[in-house]
Parts: structure tokens; C-alpha cells; sequence
């Protein structure tokens, strides 16, 4: 696939490599941007199909890190990292309709996934979990493990390769805390319906955790029109972003129902130390060497310490960009790519497990030594999907086009 080297987009947002320069807000007479997105993305050496498991980095996100990186080089003049950071949060929460003071950065989804399990009390706090083997695979371990300690936790497995919302229904029983699932499914991109599963828990007490990472940026994420009351994704797939930062949407309301199980100085609005030359005495007995309050928003109850400022740089750049091009639009341009992917694949003979009617950018099929069979030929080919030992997965973004779809196919043997 062979797209320029510097694209409009990068212009337009005045990202200068090698200053400190930052993106800017699109101008309101600049070009709309266009699908397929190839001009923003650098040359790659084959078809890329694997976005789902790690996003190529748009060149005006890495000319965002770049310039940020000049000035932590030089240490010339200071990058704004507060106000970056600010419109990073405000863009997100405008990708899943979210205010900026319901969402905290975390590291990783792994990481606000288990910041909601503790600020629930789980496991000393015992109570049912309803959660589905179509979640995120790396969340196996964290709910095995709360079973071994006491937690009821419920398995749903899929029917047609799908949670079925009935099974769902039936499961949350009164004395169900929490509903824990995957917005769109890593495994083979089913997509749950947000709003009737919330609309079951709390019908019955319980909260609704979503994993978000393949769905944000990806398909439209609506965490108001949902309720949903929990979600968290990392950055590096369809954000666009790199790994170590994230986010967690935490609705407002339920701020004070959490505990805190994390104290931080990033979590704090107001320090004052009592301890070094000419400070002030305490005032409070219970804060002898400093008068502390914390943040009365999302960050004040999971903020830790530092986290990934070049990250932060790159979105600064790439939610623009995704908000620029639109999910709905981005969905839309990738229904005839998925159409293709299921017929062409179905006629090779392979057995696809996403369902047919998905709009999600991931389509799965299962095949015994999957990896060990269409390993040569499809490097071979130079493409570049997900291998695993017994199934493949392929992820088409905004760059691809029915052409890569057409190059897969013939790549591939028939099953």
C-alpha cells in the first residue's frame, strides 16, 4: 500500500517536526477528510490487514510525538503537556459522549478494568459477577482468580457466536453486583447491545462494566444513550495512540458509590505542605504534613502518578482526526469491505465465526493450525493479519480497501 510521506493532514494541523510546535484544531475551512484515509498513514511494505491488533501510527500523530520529543530533547522552551492533555480528554469524551471530569487516563484497559473490580471491594466484598467468554481473553485470569476468593462469578458462553441477551437475563439474579463483557469481542467482533444489557442490570441493582478498546474510534460509542456505568480501552488500536495510555469513563453520578483505593499527588486539586521552611502550620490533626484535597472528578479517585506525555502528544493529533473523519462514516465505508471478507472467505471454504450482520472491524475464522498452515503463504504475499493457533482474524481500518480484501483472498489457500 503506498501512501506519501507527509500528508494534508499534518500541514493543516501545524505539526512541525523537531519543535515544539503542537496540533492544532482544524481550521473551519480546511478540506474534509476522506475515505479511504491512505494520505496519512506512511508507505508500508505489504497489505496491512491487522489493525485490530496493533494501529499504524497516522504521520501527523508521530510528527505530534516528534515534536514533543524535540523539546524534551533540548529542554527548549516547555510543551504545554496540562493543556494538550485537556484536549485529549475533551476529545474523547466527545468520540463516547462523555463530559472530560467522568474520565481518568489509566495505562491499559487491563488497568481501569481492575480499578473498577477494586473500587467495587471486590473480592473481600462478595456479591455476583456476570461476565462472558467472548470478554477481553486477558480478563480470564482476573475473574478466575476472584472466583477462587469467594466471587460468584457466572460464565456465558456464546450460542451461534453470539452472548445471547436472554442468557444475559437470566443470569443477572438478584445479588448480582456486576456485569462485566466486551463492547465488541476480540475474539470474533460480536457486538453486545449496550443499552438492553444495562437496561437488565439495573433493573436488578447491578453496574455494567464495557471493555471498549475494540469499539471506540471504531464503531459508535454512546455511553449516555447506553448508561452504561463503566468503560475502559487502551489507545493503540483504533485510537490510533501507542501503548501505556488510556482511558476510564466512570458515570458521574456514581463518583460517591466507589471507594478509593489509591492515593495519589496526581489525584489532588489542592496541596499544601506543612513540613518544609517557612510553610504554614496544620491545621488538621488528621494532616499533619499537609493540608490535602483531592479532585473531585474521575482523576481524583484513579489517578496514580505519571503517565505517557508522547502518547498523550500523538492523540492530541489522532482523536482530532477521528472526530474529523466521523465513526458513523468510518463504519459505513467499512460495510462493503466486511461483505466482501465474509463471502470471499465462505468460498475458500473457511468457517467464519463473526456474525454475518456485524459492522465491527474484525472477522474471524477458525482453522486447526491456522498459524502453522498460512504462515509462509501469507507472508509470502507480504500480509499482514492476525495468526493464532487455530483461528485468524482480519482487521481492515480507514486506509484499506476493497483491493486488500481482494489480495488477502487470493493469498490464502483454500481451507
Amino acid at each position: 500500500m503506498g501512501v506519501s510521506m507527509m500528508s494534508a493532514g499534518v500541514t493543516r494541523r501545524g505539526v512541525l517536526a523537531g519543535t515544539a510546535t503542537l496540533p492544532l484544531a482544524m481550521p473551519a475551512d480546511a478540506a474534509p477528510a476522506t475515505l479511504p484515509d491512505r494520505t496519512n498513514f506512511a508507505a508500508m511494505p505489504g497489505t496491512y490487514l491487522d489493525s485490530g491488533t496493533m494501529h499504524p501510527v497516522p504521520i501527523g500523530a508521530r510528527e505530534a510525538a516528534r515534536a514533543y520529543l524535540a523539546q524534551r530533547a533540548t529542554m527548549d522552551g516547555y510543551f504545554p503537556t496540562d493543556t494538550v492533555e485537556g484536549r485529549v480528554k475533551a476529545n474523547f469524551s466527545r468520540l463516547i459522549n462523555a463530559t472530560p471530569a467522568e474520565i481518568a487516563f489509566v495505562q491499559s484497559t487491563t488497568a481501569g478494568e481492575q480499578a473498577i473490580i477494586d473500587a467495587l471491594g471486590f473480592p473481600h466484598e462478595k456479591g455476583r459477577i456476570v461476565t462472558d467468554t467472548l470478554h477481553f481473553f486477558g480478563s480470564f485470569y482476573l475473574y478466575e482468580e476472584l472466583a477462587k476468593q469467594g466471587v460468584d462469578v457466572v460464565w456465558l458462553r456464546p450460542r451461534e457466536n453470539r452472548i445471547a441477551i436472554d442468557d444475559i437475563e437470566r443470569a443477572v439474579a438478584p445479588g448480582t453486583r456486576l456485569v462485566a463483557l466486551s463492547l465488541v469481542s476480540t475474539y470474533n467482533g460480536f457486538e453486545h447491545d449496550l443499552k438492553r444489557v444495562c437496561d437488565i442490570a439495573h433493573a436488578k441493582g447491578a453496574l455494567v462494566y464495557a471493555d471498549i478498546i475494540h469499539a471506540a474510534g471504531a464503531v459508535p460509542v454512546d455511553v449516555r444513550a447506553s448508561n452504561v456505568d463503566f468503560a475502559a480501552c487502551a489507545s493503540y488500536k483504533w485510537l490510533m495512540g501507542d501503548f501505556g495510555l488510556g482511558f476510564l469513563y466512570v458515570r458521574a453520578d456514581l463518583h460517591d458509590r466507589l471507594r478509593r483505593t489509591r492515593y495519589g499527588y496526581y489525584q489532588l486539586d489542592r496541596f499544601d505542605p506543612h513540613v518544609y521552611p517557612f510553610d504554614p502550620p496544620p491545621t488538621r490533626v488528621d494532616y499533619p504534613v499537609a493540608d490535602v484535597t483531592p479532585r473531585a472528578d474521575m482523576e481524583g479517585l484513579f489517578a496514580g502518578g505519571t503517565h505517557a506525555h508522547t502518547v498523550s502528544a500523538m492523540l492530541d493529533w489522532s482523536l482530532a482526526h477521528i472526530l474529523d473523519l466521523g465513526v458513523d462514516r468510518i463504519t459505513a465505508y467499512r460495510v462493503p469491505l466486511l461483505r466482501r471478507l465474509h463471502e470471499g472467505l465462505a468460498s475458500r471454504g473457511y468457517r467464519v465465526v463473526t456474525p454475518p450482520d456485524s459492522r465491527t472491524p474484525l472477522v474471524t475464522c477458525i482453522v486447526e493450525g491456522a498459524r502453522e498452515r498460512l504462515a509462509a503463504p501469507l507472508k509470502a504475499a507480504k500480509m499482514q493479519i492476525t495468526l493464532s493457533r487455530n483461528r485468524f482474524r482480519v482487521s481492515p481500518s480507514v486506509f484499506n480497501t476493497l483491493d486488500d480484501i481482494e489480495r488477502l483472498l487470493a493469498a490464502l489457500p483454500r481451507a
